[in-house]
């Protein structure tokens, strides 16, 4: 047996003891989570349901870790992997289980973890997805370097499984196909030396309107719907072109209706929830932390002939100060960043006390947090709608549509 590392803890089990274990669920890391007489051991591309062999490589105060050996009898879901690299790359978790199971299990996790976070016990709608573009979706990646790309054999590509060492990705499947196919001439760009680098770095591809970006601080093109975008390249923009125009006439469904005149785009980006939804609204206002956004959603709104959308610089937490807006006749339709909002915007919202809030996340668990926070105000849970924008991983977008009572 292998000897075990210097900071090994030897207890509960050997270093590379094998276990046989039936797979009881997944975490909200995409790992399958067994028991071995009471105790919890974690082990990475397993599906619920499955019985495995797993050789334990970390104990912790409360679990251990362990590495697949072999499947010893798998479950109907389980399919064959399309990407070579799908076990040592940790970009995906879930490509050895089937697309219709994945949509399943994405909404049985915002179940569970609205119960346990925040005491909700809510029937959660079937996962929204995109079937037809399950691979090839996304639309920007950021493969990393840790040392001069100059030197031979330096990899190219992401964080391998359970480590921060990099592993060689030549091509993606889940990226989009341009991306695919200017990667390799990318990279090639980069070992020539074309551009020097002292250390490491990241090598942008963002596929763009005008074509696929390498620059981060290029101004990149999407449509979303029949509106058109300008955004910088290397800052956030949903990486799903796919899915995204579902995702938000769902979230404006939810915020418009006849008892509301008037929606706030609480962390607004470039205006795309703002302007695609203008036409519901008496009047729009959105803002934003971010100089550069502002200047680019009002140029967004004059790009699509927009005229009842106004963009304000400044924290999300200041943003009822100035506002004129009835809150009895708006909808906040909020989609703060993955740590979620703080609390000192979270009172200013239900002292603003808007008819309706609808709440976009790409973290549920903060979302959870936030929604136990807004829950103690006059508002009561009324939808809520798990978005899959990227398939085979475990990253779930979630909105969360509340109404006031009184």
């Amino acid at each position: 047996m292998k000897s075990p590392p210097k900071n090994f803890q030897p207890e509960p089990f050997p270093y590379h003891q094998e276990l046989d274990l039936e797979i009881e669920d997944l975490t909200n890391l995409g790992q399958g989570v067994a028991r071995k007489d009471g105790w919890v051991i974690f082990v990475p591309f397993t599906l619920p349901g499955e019985r495995v062999r797993a050789r334990v490589w970390r104990n912790k105060k409360n679990y251990s870790d362990a590495d697949l050996v072999e499947v010893l009898e798998g479950i109907e879901g389980r399919i064959e992997p399309k990407c070579q690299l799908f076990g040592m790359c940790g970009g995906c978790q879930y490509q050895h289980y089937a697309y219709p199971e994945q949509l399943k299990w994405k909404a049985r996790q915002i179940e569970q973890l609205l119960k346990k976070m925040a005491g909700l016990e809510f029937a959660v709608n079937p996962t929204l997805g995109c079937p037809d573009h399950t691979y090839h979706y996304r639309s920007k990646i950021t493969p990393h370097f840790r040392r001069p790309p100059t030197i031979p054999g330096t990899a190219i590509g992401f964080q391998k499984a359970e480590t921060r060492a990099i592993i060689d990705v030549p091509s993606c499947p889940i990226a989009s196909p341009a991306i695919n196919e200017a990667m390799g001439p990318a990279r090639e760009r980069l070992k020539s030396g074309e551009v020097t680098f002292k250390r490491g770095g990241t090598l942008l591809l963002r596929d763009s309107a005008d074509g696929v970006v390498t620059d981060m601080k290029a101004t990149a093109v999407e449509s979303v719907g029949q509106y058109k975008f300008n955004f910088v390249a290397g800052e956030f923009f949903q990486n799903n072109p796919h899915v995204l125009p579902l995702m938000v006439d769902y979230a404006l469904n939810r915020a418009k209706g006849p008892d509301v005149d008037y929606l706030v785009d609480a962390y607004c980006g470039v205006g795309v929830f703002a302007i695609c939804g203008h036409t519901y609204f008496r009047q729009v206002s959105g803002v934003e932390v971010s100089e550069r956004a502002v200047l680019l959603a009002k140029e967004n709104a004059c790009l699509n002939s927009v005229e009842n959308v106004q963009f304000e610089l400044g924290s999300a937490e200041a943003i009822f100060d100035n506002l004129t807006f009835p809150g009895n006749r708006s909808t906040v339709l909020m989609d703060p960043p993955r740590k979620g909002s703080d609390e000192r915007f979270l009172s200013q919202l239900l002292e603003f006390g808007p008819r309706r809030i609808v709440y976009v996340s790409c973290g549920p668990d903060t979302q959870a947090r936030d929604l136990s926070f807004i829950l103690q105000g006059p508002y009561v849970v009324t939808d809520i709608q798990p978005v899959d924008l990227f398939p085979q991983t475990r990253h779930i977008e979630n909105i969360i549509t509340l109404e006031r009572t009184d």
